[in-house]
């Protein structure tokens, strides 16, 4: 019927899908190239050095072209060019067909500044960003850094090897029957022919790493939610975003969303009992 529970959790699990697989894609890309040591460029010391003696260059042009306008803006004051101009609708005639002597030179001056200024900012973004990346330089040499990089190389590869999966399941329309990390470790045991139980290993490694997807992937939501928030929250769109996202969180869309793509990566008679609790979706 159109209110079974399989009929409401296929409708709610649409939408969670596809925000996941939003997420999921900005993630794939954003992760390895954070914290992975490849996608780091190399930034010397003297790389931002020479950027800040740009950067205090330009402002001390700044500095040196707003002193020459206000310096010509006093001597105009003191030859009493400001009061004394004439006002009515003769006097606006005659400043438009008037030129005061200097005021071309201080709109060329004005623009110069104005391209100076934009011009600062655009330098001080960038050393920012090196500064910025030679901290994760610094920090991928540290022991966490080393360890967030192997992570980063072996969830690449994971990525990749899970959109291959995908995309032969869905040409040949088959569903899996055997979860990753039991397949995994049983190409590694029969690769080595080591004794390994392989049964039992693998519904704990499989828990952990179902454990560790759904914790990553709850706070990778929450930090995007974050950012996104921040981006574009105002003093009236506040109070809609953040019921937007309660509607999010409360009604389970993402927690119901994470079960049924979890599923799959569980051992057939775990996933199983999932099945029935959800329905054949």
């Amino acid at each position: 019927g159109i209110l079974s529970i399989e009929q409401l959790i296929s409708r709610v699990g649409v939408i969670g899908v596809t925000l996941m697989a939003l997420l999921s894609g900005f993630g794939a890309v954003n992760c390895p190239y954070t914290y992975m040591s490849y996608f780091l460029r190399n930034v010397t010391d003297a790389d931002i050095l020479a950027l800040e003696r740009r950067l205090l260059q330009t402002m001390d042009m700044i500095v040196s072209k707003k002193k020459r306008i206000a310096v010509a803006h006093r001597t105009m004051f003191q030859r009493g060019e400001v009061h004394n101009r004439p006002t009515g609708f003769w006097g606006m005639i005659k400043s438009v067909t008037t030129s005061v002597p200097g005021s071309e030179n201080l709109s060329l001056i004005q623009q110069e500044v104005d391209a100076l200024e934009e011009l600062s900012r655009q330098l001080f973004l960038e050393t920012a960003d090196l500064h910025a990346t030679k901290e994760r330089i610094e920090y991928s040499k540290t022991f966490q850094g080393k360890y967030f990089n192997f992570m980063g190389y072996f969830f690449s590869i994971y990525c990749v090897w899970k959109i291959f999966m995908a995309t032969i399941n869905i040409v040949f329309d088959r569903v899996g029957k055997t979860d990753p990390v039991t397949r995994g470790i049983e190409i590694t045991v029969n690769y080595l022919g080591i004794q390994f139980d392989v049964k039992f290993w693998s519904q704990h490694i499989s828990f952990i790493l179902v454990g560790i997807i759904i914790v990553t992937s709850i706070r990778g939501l929450l930090i995007t939610l974050t950012k996104f928030f921040y981006a574009i929250s105002s003093s009236k769109s506040s109070n809609v975003i953040v019921l937007l996202l309660a509607q999010i969180m409360v009604s389970g869309m993402y927690f119901v969303s994470s079960v049924l793509l979890i599923r799959m990566s569980m051992p057939p008679e775990y996933r199983t009992i999932i099945t029935e609790v959800l329905g054949e979706l």
